[in-house]
Formats: structure tokens, C-alpha cells, sequence
């Protein structure tokens, strides 16, 4: 097996787990805010903005990943 193939086969399996990954983490995150901000309501403002930075850093990551990949779609 060349670095092509191997490459044809990793790429969109790396690319699914991150996405995978992503999806789960957000989900998390989001859960975990809205617990937060039952328990209490009053500090909601602080809640969402922490919780968008942080889903901010998670679609960096995954969209860094993407880019990655592209850039390794270009060697085959």
C-alpha cells in the first residue's frame, strides 16, 4: 500500500471521527449551560457568553482539522 491509498483511506475517516468528536463536545457544552442556567437564571448572561467561546474553540478545532485534511487531499 502506497501513501495514496493510504491517505485515500485516512483522510475521510480522520475528517468523520473530528466531526464525531465535535458533535458530541458541543453537545455537552450546551447541556451543561442550560443546567447551569436552571440553576441559576440570574447568571445567564455570563453562562452564554462562556459557553459561545468555548463552542467557538470547538469549531476552530474542527475546522482546522478540515483545512488539514484539504492540505493532505493535495499529496494524492
Amino acid at each position: 500500500m502506497d501513501s495514496a491509498v493510504a491517505l485515500s483511506f485516512a483522510l475521510p475517516l480522520g475528517l468523520a471521527i473530528t466531526a464525531f468528536s465535535s458533535a458530541l463536545a458541543l453537545g455537552k457544552a450546551v447541556a451543561a449551560a442550560m443546567d447551569a442556567t436552571g440553576r441559576q437564571p440570574e447568571a445567564s448572561g455570563k453562562i452564554l457568553v462562556n459557553m459561545m467561546a468555548g463552542c467557538a474553540l470547538i469549531e476552530a478545532l474542527t475546522l482546522y482539522a478540515l483545512v488539514f485534511g484539504f492540505v493532505l487531499m493535495g499529496k494524492i
